[in-house]
């Protein structure tokens, strides 16, 4: 699906290669490591990899099964990443002096548990653009500045919906019973990719209607929405990009809990201070509900999928989030323009990207 950007620029015609010179990936752990303990850590550094492939290859050298390997995320292939891999202390003699072409251990310590899903802070991104002329690059630096002023969508990116975009529709069909695979992991891959579709077409829906109240005078507002003229007063005055509404379900940001809305005066500030953030429904029987106004937009797309819903494990997902832009830079004669910023875990690249340059 087409996902709606809030950026107003006009798109940026320059090249990327998702390529160990051009993309980079830092993973930053949940916290530090204590130094002793039954675990051991590895930081490995990995050129275009999957971390499955990592640990297939880990196991094939070593003898170590790969469900004793423990791991906070999944790193995509192409790139130079680096991620941190557990595996308990009794096999630490085995990862002395491992050399392959693809993959280097760069640091060893010792922790008091086994890392897993979860356990990251974020990721650090580095990301080279080439052939930027002068006036690109400007533009560039612009939308930065406001991407790492007024946060931006958190979308799945496409890496979740497969090379021909069909995942979702596969979790759709499974869903409805019209079709049987026997891998239980697979199936939950496709049926999430299903909830992040619904995930999608509702943040869009949410950033559209940010743009009206952006861009129109309460008159006009009046004739669009069945809200009260204080309602509209209130959600206009926002200072963000994003508008929140009645009944939305918030998070404290990056840490803490989900809550619902209800002042949205006074929670439009701590979102403007970056404090909270809005969250977005993944459907299934045990996430919560927005209510009210935002209850409203939600239905819309939960109806789709209401017939199954208790089917899938859903949730609450962070819909909006602040990246945090640490360097950039633009070499004029090589025509690169280089950048770096830190993401929380969940997020992807790949959707700042596409803001940036305003191109799939």
């Amino acid at each position: 699906m087409q996902k709606l950007y809030y950026t107003s620029h006009s798109p940026i015609d320059v090249v990327f290669n998702k390529s160990s010179r051009d993309f980079v990936v830092d993973e930053v752990p949940l916290y530090p490591f204590s130094g002793e303990g039954e675990h051991l850590v590895l930081k490995v550094r990995k050129k275009d990899m999957t971390t499955w492939d990592l640990l297939q290859k880990l196991s094939e050298i070593t003898g170590v099964k790969v469900r004793e390997f423990g791991y906070a995320g999944l790193k995509d292939k192409d790139g130079l990443t680096t991620q941190y891999i557990s595996i308990h202390k009794k096999h630490e003699s085995l990862f002395d002096d491992i050399k392959d072409e693809n993959f280097k251990i760069i640091e060893k310590f010792y922790h008091s548990n086994k890392i897993k899903i979860g356990h990251l802070k974020g990721n650090n991104f580095f990301i080279r653009l080439k052939k930027v002329t002068p006036v690109q690059a400007q533009k560039l630096e612009n939308v930065l500045d406001v991407i790492n002023s007024e946060g931006m969508p958190n979308y799945f990116g496409y890496q979740r919906f497969g090379r021909d975009k069909d995942n979702y529709n596969i979790g759709k069909e499974i869903l409805l019973g019209k079709k049987y695979i026997r891998s239980r992991k697979k199936r939950d891959f496709f049926i999430s990719a299903y909830q992040s579709h619904i995930f999608n077409l509702w943040l869009s829906k949410r950033v559209e209607m940010s743009k009206l109240f952006n861009s129109f005078e309460l008159k006009e507002l009046g004739e669009l929405f069945i809200y009260s003229k204080e309602l509209l007063k209130e959600i206009k005055s926002q200072e963000k990009f994003l508008k929140l509404l009645p009944g939305d379900i918030l998070h404290h940001y990056p840490h803490g809990k989900a809550f619902e809305c209800l002042d949205i005066k006074e929670e439009a500030k701590r979102f403007e201070a970056k404090e909270v953030t809005l969250t977005g429904f993944l459907p299934g029987h045990k996430a919560k509900r927005a209510t009210n106004e935002a209850g409203e937009i939600e239905k819309e797309f939960v109806s789709e999928c209401e017939e199954f819903i208790e089917k899938m494990n859903g949730s609450r997902r962070f819909a909006w989030i602040f990246p945090e832009v640490l360097e950039k830079r633009y070499k004029k004669e090589e025509a690169w323009f280089e950048f770096s910023f830190f993401l929380p875990k969940g997020s992807y690249a790949t959707v700042l990207l596409e803001e940036l340059l305003h191109k799939n």
